[in-house]
């Protein structure tokens, strides 16, 4: 396979249809990583942010000449853009150094930007953040890169997203998970309890016997999808927790409840145990 190239004789005599290197240039594209909280990516919202980068100089408009002045055919290709050069029995022709190709210089470069047409700037661009981004998520702004030369179109701005971890609410594609916990009363007892969203708060209930780990489902109430595609659900999960000071009361009370308990309180261990009887038993 080739390289890609032209070939060595189209490098010496200028020959094939190559796009020229010298004509309008397209502006670089530029990425700026922004950093934002769990709610903003949810939501969505909207950034003003500082983009340093080489805009269009505001003396010369950008096209690198004092103000007044003109551009004249250059004086060492003849306005021609490329000088011969020999190299023994061989005649080929380069890119004129003194104009870049372009076979006209300024009469008298603008001196804020030294003839280049560009001006390094720090300008603000407000963008839009749709609802539903998560880290990694690419978001254009056409045309907000840097300026292009001769002519040539601006470039783009891409900002990469990175949303900070949130204290309460994990993310699974457009559901949210987050662990409530509630006292083993509740859990035994039932009860309603009131669990955070992203947009305020929420009741759920709690029927009698709720094991831990028991999740419930609030439809809604996840993250709306970043295509529009509906919303996710927040997915509650909880945790039931075991107290741990309590006065010689309390743990009288516990003992006498926990005499009291059998196969009809505690399906699950007793349904457990009967198991592991028989396996150590073998019967």
């Amino acid at each position: 396979g080739g390289s890609g190239g032209g070939s060595i004789f189209e490098d010496l005599f200028g020959g094939g249809s190559r796009r020229d290197p010298n004509g309008p240039q397209r502006g670089a594209d530029l990425r700026y990583d922004m950093e934002i909280s769990f709610e903003e990516a949810s939501l969505g919202c909207e950034k003003e942010i500082p983009i340093t980068k080489l805009d269009a100089c505001d003396t010369c408009d950008g096209s690198g000449a004092t103000p007044g002045s003109r551009k004249v055919n250059c004086t060492a290709c003849h306005g021609k853009g490329q000088i011969a050069t020999s190299r023994g029995i061989f005649t080929f022709s380069q890119t004129c150094p003194r104009c870049q190709g372009t076979g006209k210089i300024i009469e008298k470069p603008c001196q804020r930007c030294q003839g280049t047409g560009r001006k390094e700037k720090t300008t603000k661009v407000r963008l839009r953040i749709p609802p539903g981004v998560d880290t990694g998520a690419r978001i254009r702004s056409t045309g907000k890169g840097e300026s292009g030369v001769r002519g040539g179109g601006s470039g783009d701005l891409y900002v990469v997203i990175h949303v900070r971890d949130h204290e309460i609410f994990e993310r699974e594609g457009d559901d949210l998970v987050c662990e409530v916990p509630i006292s083993f009363a509740s859990a035994a007892l039932g009860s309603e309890i009131e669990v955070p969203t992203l947009s305020g708060k929420a009741t759920i209930r709690i029927p009698a016997g709720t094991q831990p780990g028991s999740v419930f489902r609030l439809r809604g109430k996840g993250v709306k999808n970043v295509k529009g595609y509906g919303w996710g659900d927040l997915h509650v999960r909880v945790n039931v927790e075991v107290p741990t000071s309590l006065n010689s009361d309390q743990k009288g009370k516990l003992k006498a409840f926990a005499e009291t308990c059998d196969a009809r309180v505690n399906p699950i261990s007793a349904g457990f145990f009967d198991k592991a009887k028989k396996f150590f038993t073998g019967s």
